[in-house]
């Protein structure tokens, strides 16, 4: 495959990437703004299509799938994701319990 071949496979993948995610985007704006399912249903939809659309980012643009080449760095993604998720985590049940013990 010559590079001018790759050049537009790769442009193309990026133009996918970015009219998925607007689409992405679009469809959880308009679910919230026309007030297309009750309160509950809303954020259920916006929370489906927010991990979809982390899947289309981490595929198009961090060019990170499930091939044996790229675990590594889905390992990394998913180590980093833990020790955030630890830390928030950690941080919100210590601001719980100050505020419990104020009242």
């Amino acid at each position: 495959m010559d590079d001018r071949a790759k050049y537009r496979r790769e442009l193309r993948g990026y133009a996918i990437g970015f009219a998925s995610a607007l689409a992405l985007t679009c469809a959880a704006f308009a679910t919230v703004h026309f007030d297309l399912a009750p309160a509950g249903t809303t954020i259920g939809i916006v929370f489906a299509l927010g991990l979809i659309q982390l899947n289309v980012h981490f595929r198009f643009f961090l060019h990170i799938d499930l091939k044996k080449s790229a675990r590594d760095d889905l390992q990394l993604i998913l180590f980093s994701t833990l020790i955030t998720l630890l830390m928030v985590g950690g941080t919100l049940i210590i601001l719980f319990n100050l505020y419990h013990r104020m009242m």
